[in-house]
């Protein structure tokens, strides 16, 4: 049962796949299923990890690979379905945090540092997962535009936010030095 925050995040990473290929093929009810699935699978392996103490660092990457995979997925089957810029520079923009941060997670691997999720990287997560369904929506003649792109810009500011938070907190770890929760961990 230990592995099952883990498993539940390769199953994300799965659907992925099977969430593009499924909006690719018009199928939007069933894309929509999908992410909304994944969404709840990343909350309940969150908890099950958290509250039974099965927190690893296979799992603090995994999670986090499998939330941006859909994200990023997400953003260019939007964008390619409404073909409207505002979702290429939505999907540019998180493409480049997320470099950014791979960039941040690799210095910090070097250091046999793992980081793990704080409060703004899980407001952006929310506000992704919530303007990616409100814009599949649209794709189902629901009359959801603008609020879709609203929540999509305030889920990307927020995530700007959130890298910065992260990399305020792991300067320290990066200049060798270790801080309060590493030590914890």
């Amino acid at each position: 049962m230990r592995h099952l925050p883990n498993i539940l995040s390769g199953i994300r990473l799965i659907l992925v796949g099977v969430f593009i290929s499924l909006f690719v093929a018009g199928r939007y009810l069933s894309a929509l299923s999908v992410f909304v699935f994944a969404f709840f699978t990343d909350v309940l392996d969150g908890q099950l990890a958290r509250a039974n103490g099965w927190v690893t660092d296979l799992g603090k990457l995994l999670d986090p690979l499998a939330d941006k995979l859909m994200t990023l997925a997400a953003l260019v089957c939007i964008y390619i379905g409404k073909h409207k810029p505002v979702y290429l520079i939505l999907f540019l923009l998180m493409a480049v945090k997320e470099l950014l941060m791979m960039i941040g997670g690799l210095l910090l691997a070097k250091k046999k540092v793992v980081v793990m999720a704080y409060w703004p990287g899980k407001i952006a997560t929310g506000l992704f997962a919530v303007g990616v369904m409100l814009s599949l929506l649209s794709f189902l003649s629901l009359d959801v535009e603008p609020w879709d792109r609203i929540v999509l810009i305030a889920a990307t500011v927020t995530s700007y936010f959130a890298l910065l938070f992260y990399a305020a907190r792991q300067i320290p770890n990066v200049l060798g030095k270790r801080s309060k929760d590493e030590l914890k961990s």
